[in-house]
């Protein structure tokens, strides 16, 4: 197989998360945008489940399109989401983030 410099998906995803700024939380499908692909939601999901790097590459300041927390944040579960979430700055109320206040828009 002839290697190239090309990125793969996973690589795209880790690099859009890792530009969400400190204090902000991004969506999946902001995410998956700034990867390259808005339909990526799924596999930002996939590939922030198997972060290679969770104390490089913030993977929980990622949340769905309401705010919400994942259910099974795969680094310690919601609890651990939200505190890591609350350390930054960002309130957590009922397992949710307010997106207006707390919102990265990547494209603005």
């Amino acid at each position: 197989m002839e290697k190239t410099n090309e990125k793969t998906v996973y690589e795209r995803i880790y690099d859009a998360v890792l530009q969400i700024p400190y204090g902000k939380v991004a969506t999946y499908g902001q995410v998956a945008a700034m990867a390259g692909n808005r339909y990526y939601a799924r596999a930002v999901g996939n590939a922030l489940h198997r972060n290679p790097a969770p104390d490089v590459i913030p993977c929980y300041r990622v949340v769905n399109s309401k705010g919400k927390l994942a259910s099974s944040f795969a680094f310690g579960g919601e609890d651990r989401q939200k505190q890591l979430l609350e350390d930054e700055g960002i309130e957590v109320t009922d397992g949710k983030v307010d997106l207006k206040k707390y919102g990265f828009n990547p494209f603005a």
